[in-house]
């Protein structure tokens, strides 16, 4: 196969290039901007472009198909060629169905907790030497990349974004899949550009279970509420498997889940981690992996990229760093935390990075979502606001919206003057955001503070 991308340097983007030039075919790509980690990795496999920009001569008769990310506009002079010339144009989306449609399709979505679980489960299936193809958001321990399409594996297992698919194709991607098993984790209110009211959110999820193949299997999350009214709706297509927070026992070093009259030791912590793995157990049970199996497995599971991580640890200090932005996220995440260093002053700083995050109607959904940490910090830049030309919004906006038991900074420089002014002795320091807070660097700022 011959394959363009039309902005290959996006996260999903840039790993299935990689995946399709591994497997044989001949991949190019272009974009008007390449960051870090996908210009090296694009220019470590030999297909990182030449040059930034657009050129309509990427375009030609030869191409087997053209793949659009939604970095790209409606109006990319690429795009517009390739459908002059009535090449095959696919979103991201619709070329994973295309490579998978023989397949049986585990797909996993959600406001949060998809990454967590579709990385639980392809920890098991790999410790269990099961062949599966798969897609996930996140860089995993262990894997150098994060999509892989084959001709041998007859199951593939998907991340499933609620997102837009392309700048021509509006449909929520994981609406494309057309799962065998699907599972929804968590709904709670995001991407507002897009989902202007919380029925209009909700309901791409109610669409995504009319997408299961007949006889298929819903696993949901039956403690959150919006879940499990969609979960408890009667279908004759599909049949249900609710899961819920099991037993466990928080320990050093991890928990002790109870579960069958057995104890499992685990590395991770925190009730919506252990809430994420039951969800997983569940779909490694469609795969033919029994309960027992698939929590042995998990004995050395430590967490996706960026969920949880923890950046460094000595006697006295621990610190995270968590991809957390949503108010959901943000209240799980710091409880977690709070309710496994229960004797530690735990200290969560959250950038608020993201379009709805930073929208001033939107900014009450978090009222008390740090209240489990002794000490809370919000951050935001008024240029990233401007940038994405949302209505200006103020410190006092912030404040009044997490309920004034936070302190609010607009310059990354003042939050990390704050930490310092912190005893991090018996402390453990949380730092949430779907961004960097201006390009930190974590493991210094951990040496710095302990210093």
């Amino acid at each position: 196969m011959n394959v363009h991308f039309i902005a290959i340097g996006g996260s999903a983007m840039h790993n299935l290039a990689i995946a399709l030039s591994r497997k044989g075919d001949k991949v190019t790509g272009s974009d008007d901007e390449i960051f870090e980690p996908s210009k090296s990795r694009l220019d470590k496999e030999g297909i990182l472009p030449v040059k930034i920009g657009w050129d309509t001569a990427n375009i030609h008769d030869q191409l087997d198909a053209v793949i659009v990310g939604m970095h790209a506009r409606a109006d990319n002079p690429e795009l517009l060629k390739a459908k002059e010339m009535n090449l095959p144009i696919f979103s991201y989306p619709e070329y994973i169905y295309e490579k998978s449609k023989d397949k049986k399709r585990v797909v996993i979505g959600g406001s949060h907790g998809k990454t967590t679980t579709t990385s639980m489960l392809l920890h098991a299936v790999k410790s269990l030497g099961k062949n599966v193809d798969y897609m996930v958001g996140a860089q995993l321990e262990g894997y150098d990349c994060m999509v892989k399409l084959s001709d041998q594996a007859d199951t593939i297992v998907l991340e499933g974004d609620e997102y837009l698919s392309s700048p021509l194709d509006r449909r929520p991607k994981f609406h494309l899949y057309a799962p065998h098993v699907a599972m929804i984790s968590g709904i709670a209110w995001d991407h507002i550009n897009v989902f202007p009211t919380f029925d209009n959110y909700v309901e791409q999820f109610e669409i995504f279970t009319q997408k299961i193949m007949p006889n298929g299997v819903l696993v949901y999350n039956s403690e959150d509420e919006e879940v499990r009214k969609i979960g408890e709706a009667k279908s004759l297509n599909y049949r249900a498997q609710a899961y819920a927070t099991p037993s466990y026992t928080s320990v050093a070093g991890g928990s002790i889940l109870h579960f069958e009259g057995k104890d499992y030791p685990l590395q991770i912590f925190g009730a919506h981690n252990l809430q994420n793995l039951m969800g997983a157990m569940y779909l490694a049970q469609e795969m033919g992996i029994s309960n027992s199996a698939f929590l042995t497995a998990m004995s050395d599971f430590t967490g996706a990229g960026k969920r949880l991580e923890k950046v460094y640890e000595n006697q006295n200090f621990v610190m995270f760093k968590d991809f957390a932005h949503s108010p959901s996220k943000l209240k799980a995440t710091t409880k977690a935390v709070k309710e496994q260093f229960a004797e530690r002053k735990v200290i969560a700083c959250m950038e608020l990075h993201t379009f709805s995050s930073l929208k001033k109607e939107f900014l009450p959904q978090y009222k008390g979502a740090m209240t489990a940490a002794d000490k809370a910090i919000v951050y935001f830049n008024h240029d990233v606001v401007a940038h994405k030309k949302l209505e200006p919004i103020s410190k006092e906006d912030v404040l009044n919206a997490f309920g004034g038991d936070v302190e609010v900074f607009t310059s990354s420089e003042a939050v990390i003057n704050a930490l310092q002014m912190e005893d991090m002795k018996n402390a453990a320091l949380l730092m949430m955001s779907s961004g960097n807070f201006d390009g930190v660097d974590y493991l210094k700022l951990a040496n710095d503070l302990v210093g």
